[in-house]
């Protein structure tokens, strides 16, 4: 694929666009571009040789992660999803072979020994569809909820992720996300990644399903330095995150870690994760709409009325300052309003007050045009669902453009994934007890 043109871009948007295209000459680019001035490389902190010092959840990101001045977590701002497929090498009779298992613990080990656990190093985690778990004669276990993808509205009619597994790699650092995927799946005998030789790959145990293969970023101020893409209008503010104009992941309004978690069972200590792929319409929402609409769309027509949200968001703090009354008013603000919001509605699906879902979404440009893949964790996939419907509001009287983001957003893929604990990431069996 053809490298973007390094003169027309700045630094930032010149090590997104190498992400997103990926493969050993972007890798090349990338880490050419990442030296300093008197050649010094931008030093990504070293992992650990103690594997018992890891957190026993693949997904415990939060606290490796720095903090604003709010309290919200900073994510990592480069992400790109790998889809695999397993090769008819790694199995016997449909089922993972001993040495597919040991091949990829050994190689996952040699990441965490070469980067630190951190958002300045490698975050990562290896989920599992129900495809997957489907080559198996044992169902999964009682208490864990992974049912098939499909489609949640009337509106929507995406592809389903029903390869076998999703290997999401995140970092600060867009060399390490890319040079992680190719010393994974690149031609290169025993490549060194941040000073250690990675001594086994990928490669025979899973294929890379190219065309799946998404990317993306979050940070203050990232989108905008993709109005050059087809669909991305200036009026995208300078300082937001997110390309709909506001910030997200709120602390208050994120479940916890482990409110997310699997609490018995062989799965201990692993989750379910939902990753929705979908393209935005920026175009419609900043040029037909004024911040006063959109801040009403977003969250709630009373946080427009009584300017709580500020430009992007930053006048929320940690909470999207949703209160219970707030919540309760929905049916009544799409009957007097005749609009109500993303975020109220949403927050329908809370259970006993508190959210059930653990964010962990970003921009993409993935196809030349702006989209969001909305990555969330939870205990069951059902709690997705049910945000999802509670979102939806298909039960209010409220008309379809004024109807949140509804209008904006188009979902093109959906999956869903087991996050096993880090001790059965390599191959889990559908039921390890059995």
């Amino acid at each position: 694929m053809t490298l973007p043109d390094r003169s027309t871009l700045s630094r930032r948007e010149y090590a997104r666009a190498l992400v997103a295209v990926g493969g050993a000459t972007a890798l090349s680019a990338c880490l050419d571009m990442s030296s300093g001035e008197n050649g010094a490389e931008n030093t990504v902190p070293s992992g650990t040789d103690d594997p018992d010092s890891l957190p026993a959840r693949q997904y415990a990101w939060n606290e490796f992660a720095t903090r604003d001045d709010k309290g919200n977590v900073e994510p990592p701002a480069h992400h790109v999803l790998l889809p695999l497929a397993l090769t008819e090498r790694a199995t016997a009779d449909g089922e993972p072979t001993a040495d597919a298992r040991e091949t990829t613990e050994s190689t996952l080990r040699t990441l965490e020994r070469a980067y630190e656990w951190s958002t300045d190093g490698l975050l990562f985690t290896l989920g599992y569809t129900p495809s997957y778990f489907e080559r198996f004669d044992e169902d999964l276990p009682e208490g864990v909820d992974l049912p098939e993808p499909a489609a949640l509205t009337s509106r929507e009619d995406p592809a389903f992720d029903e390869f076998d597994a999703l290997l999401h790699l995140a970092s600060n650092h867009p060399e390490v996300v890319l040079e992680v995927e190719e010393g994974l799946f690149g031609d290169q005998e025993e490549p060194e990644r941040n000073g250690v030789v990675l001594e086994s790959n990928l490669i025979e145990v899973f294929e890379r399903v190219d065309e799946n293969r998404r990317t993306g970023f979050v940070g203050a101020g990232l989108p905008t330095e993709h109005t050059d893409v087809s669909g991305v209008p200036d009026a995208v503010p300078k300082d937001a995150p997110f390309f709909m104009g506001f910030r997200s992941g709120f602390d208050r309004t994120q479940a916890s870690e482990d409110r997310v978690t699997i609490d018995s069972g062989p799965f201990a200590d692993g989750t379910t994760q939902h990753v929705s792929s979908m393209d935005i319409q920026l175009e419609v929402w900043f040029e037909q709409e004024n911040h006063y609409q959109r801040v009403s769309k977003m969250f709630s027509p009373e946080h427009a009325a009584e300017e709580l949200v500020g430009d992007v968001g930053e006048e929320l703090g940690a909470d999207s300052g949703l209160s219970d009354e707030r919540i309760e008013a929905t049916a009544a603000d799409a009957r007097q309003e005749g609009v109500v919001g993303h975020a109220q509605k949403a927050a329908r699906g809370r259970e006993d007050g508190d959210p059930p879902l653990l964010r962990r979404d970003f921009n993409t440009i993935d196809g030349d045009r702006p989209g969001l893949h909305f990555v969330s964790l939870q205990h069951d996939i059902e709690d997705f669902v049910r945000v999802r419907e509670a979102m939806t509001g298909a039960d209010l009287d409220v008309p379809s453009a004024n109807n949140g983001i509804l209008h904006y957003i188009f979902v093109n893929r959906r999956g869903n994934y087991l996050l096993p604990p880090r001790g059965l990431r390599a191959l889990p069996a559908a039921n390890p007890d059995a």
